[in-house]
């Protein structure tokens, strides 16, 4: 089953699962310090909360198409190389307390999107270099130059 993700930092993690539980009548699927993941079934989407700054206004992080297999992944990354967008692809990285495959690439309005399949559950959040917001990007040891190659807006 593919599904739409989007990922948010929000200032109050516990407020926010409280609001997010109500609106869409279910629990987080996976709940850690500083995140949260809901799975919703209808409409299909899986929310992703990040614990931000206190007192910031929630923003956008990333957004992205959850996949079922790697070959998912594979194949979306041959479809968007083929119609000429840059891509960045991470294989078995650990982000979101997940083990995954995923590729990324930034729209024209330099909202960064990856499509991904989670292959494990992982231990601590972990660090894309890719992603759009601090949360993903802080202290990720990679170089710029692949994300800037890509489009990403962490290379910017």
């Amino acid at each position: 089953m593919s599904r739409v993700q989007l990922a948010m930092n929000v200032s109050d993690i516990d407020e926010a699962v409280a609001f997010y539980s109500k609106l869409f009548g279910a629990e987080p699927a996976k709940r850690r310090p500083g995140y949260a993941n809901f799975a919703i079934t209808e409409p299909p989407l899986k929310l992703v909360l990040i614990e931000g700054e206190a007192g910031e206004a929630t923003r956008l992080d990333h957004l992205g198409v959850e996949v079922g297999t790697t070959e998912q992944v594979a194949a979306a990354t041959g479809r968007l190389k083929e119609a000429g967008l840059a891509t960045f692809e991470e294989n078995d990285t650990s982000c979101c307390y997940a083990l995954q495959d995923k590729v990324w690439v930034t729209a024209p309005g330099n909202e960064p999107w990856e499509v991904y399949v989670v292959k494990a559950d992982a231990d601590h959040l972990g660090k894309s270099p890719v992603a759009g917001g601090d949360a993903c990007c802080a202290g990720d040891s990679r170089t710029e130059a692949a994300a800037t190659t890509a489009g990403c807006a962490c290379g910017s």
